[in-house]
């Protein structure tokens, strides 16, 4: 099932024939697939790798698909498709990635939801294209057209970085935040309560969903002996992760994982700000897999230790695989849960 993005570039597919396309950014469906039909070539780079992981079986020799926050080569091409992201700050960081990866007159294509602010292309796309024009309109989407006119900027990501001092309970820590990431310049409510309430931990710990690294930095703040490994299934979230623990002078592991599938580790103990955004239905499964999952992945007397919206149904869930629920502290948005596991 293709998204309605994804189903008005289908319609427009004749614009990409016989061409090299590159897709940045693609949705989490098999559109890149379908313009094999009449592309010559298709690169896919996901920024999401539950996305990346949902194209990857089809993966062959017209068809080359990465995640990450860049493509690994300068390989260049005839079009490039732009699924206009949800942060809508990402958005000229991508349109930058594109210029770097066409050829001169190469065609840009951008496409997104009138409800996700694809209207306002025309004001954000740099002046080395040339003014967009709406090619199409139809399913709630809009795709934009334009051509690469002159050569753009070398893509350096320390120009999509802001740095910024964070007052944590731990003490003072450095964030490198890049565009599209949640990190505000204070802490957020519900990871400010958690570091108030941060546990004395050991051995093998997993940050998951570790967004910029505040909670990885801040753990190793005061414990730096400890092993962390830091996950997330954002190609931005992981680039500024890595950014905010080197400036701190900290090593972590720090890698893509889909939920916890993609871990490949026993740990003592698993501490996040789980990021569950989705409507409740889906969230409901979310939270029921991710408790479910942390309980086969830590060791015995492992410890998961989480902040969560109080109204996120995480109680039974826990209860069902730790056996108890342990509040341990709360306030009237968030509840810390610490449990052991037997």
């Amino acid at each position: 099932m293709l998204t309605n993005a994804s189903q008005v570039l289908l319609r427009n597919s004749e614009l990409v024939k016989d061409q090299s396309v590159l897709v940045i950014n693609y949705e989490s469906d098999q559109l890149i697939k379908e313009l094999l039909n009449t592309a010559s070539s298709v690169c896919g780079l996901a920024l999401d790798y539950h996305h990346h992981l949902v194209m990857q079986p089809y993966a062959g020799k017209k068809l080359s698909l990465h995640f990450g926050h860049q493509l690994p080569n300068d390989e260049l091409f005839d079009s490039v498709i732009v699924y206009f992201p949800k942060a809508k700050a990402l958005a000229p960081y991508l349109f930058n990635l594109a210029a770097k990866h066409l050829k001169a007159k190469g065609q840009l294509i951008v496409v997104g939801e009138n409800k996700g602010g694809i209207k306002s292309l025309p004001k954000q796309l740099p002046s080395y294209f040339d003014a967009p024009f709406k090619a199409d309109n139809a399913r709630h989407c809009v795709v934009f057209l334009s051509e690469l006119n002159t050569q753009a900027p070398a893509l350096k990501l320390s120009d999509w970085q802001s740095q910024y001092q964070l007052e944590t309970p731990q003490g003072m820590i450095t964030i490198c935040n890049l565009v599209g990431v949640f990190s505000e310049k204070k802490l957020d409510e519900g990871t400010k309560l958690l570091l108030e309430n941060l546990p004395n931990m050991q051995g093998n710990v997993l940050d998951f969903g570790c967004g910029a690294g505040v909670i990885a930095a801040a753990l190793l703040k005061v414990q730096p002996e400890l092993k962390v490994e830091c996950v997330d299934i954002n190609a931005m979230a992981l680039a500024s992760c890595e950014l905010t623990l080197a400036a701190n002078g900290f090593e972590a592991k720090v890698f893509a994982s889909d939920g916890l599938a993609q871990t490949t580790t026993r740990y003592d103990g698993i501490i996040s700000n789980p990021p569950f955004h989705d409507g409740l239905a889906s969230t409901t499964n979310i939270a029921t897999t991710f408790v479910k999952d942390s309980a086969n992945t830590l060791r015995s007397g492992g410890l998961f230790h989480i902040v969560a919206n109080r109204h996120l149904p995480y109680s039974d869930t826990i209860a069902e695989y730790f056996g108890a629920v342990n509040v341990t502290a709360e306030n009237n948005k968030y509840k810390i849960y610490s449990n052991t596991k037997a």
